[in-house]
């Protein structure tokens, strides 16, 4: 089973200067306070394709995670090894930018836990054609697929056993909910804290848009500068 999540945003700022907040919006969490679970981001690779002139540019965000606690403790100890919801997660973001063109591709998926739950996040940025305040505003539309493979490994596992040991394992954990069952209440409960993650997302851009559009982005710069300054001071 997968769902999937769909959102419509406009933001009130040209093109250009969304696309810079996007890769601005982690640079520090003195500019974003929304971006305090992230713990670090490293460039992989970025270029420009000489014959489309597009940037591509590859990233992986260290992020505190935490697992909601409801999905934990579907999940048994040999999954979750007892550890507390508490986890630091790699995500892998890719993005293409067309400046010419006018749009900008992102996607951003979990490498931790894939087993478990694989979120896919993919992000169109675009110029609103129809409008009278064409060039001023930027549109994205966000789509978020959530997959639970945890059912479908209970499945190979029970077809693997013994007909003893399936139902051993029948009238164990697995027997509340169902392989189906654990799988749609997975992707359910993930659906709904990302929901609410989105929000606090384009609430942290709106700050840089904001930053941005008062400082410039030499200010910007110049404040994670001296941000990054304070916190070595104090380590």
């Amino acid at each position: 089973m997968v769902l999937t999540h769909t959102t419509n945003h406009t933001y009130s700022h040209p093109f250009p200067t969304v696309t810079l907040a996007f890769f601005l919006r982690y640079c520090s969490p003195q500019l974003n306070p929304f971006s305090q679970h992230v713990m670090s981001t490293d460039t992989l690779s970025s270029h420009v394709d000489p014959a489309t002139g597009r940037l591509h540019t590859t990233r992986i965000h260290l992020k505190k995670s935490r697992m909601p606690p409801a999905i934990m403790k579907m999940l048994p100890t040999s999954i979750t090894g007892g550890a507390t919801t508490e986890k630091a997660s790699y995500i892998l973001e890719t993005s293409v930018v067309d400046m010419k063109e006018g749009w900008m591709s992102t996607e951003s998926r979990n490498l931790n836990f894939a087993g478990v739950l694989s979120v896919v996040e993919k992000q169109i940025y675009t110029i609103p054609k129809n409008t009278n305040d064409y060039g001023n505003t930027t549109d994205v539309a966000t789509t978020v697929v959530f997959r639970s493979r945890f059912g479908e490994r209970i499945r190979d596992k029970l077809g693997h056993l013994h007909a003893h040991e399936v139902e051993q394992e029948k009238g164990g954990f697995f027997s509340r909910l169902g392989a189906h069952g654990i799988q749609r209440s997975i992707e359910s409960l993930a659906s709904k804290k990302t929901q609410d993650q989105l929000g606090k997302s384009r609430e942290g851009m709106k700050l840089i848009l904001e930053r941005l559009r008062q400082s410039g982005i030499m200010g910007v710069l110049e404040l994670r500068k001296m941000a990054r300054e304070r916190n070595m001071e104090r380590a």
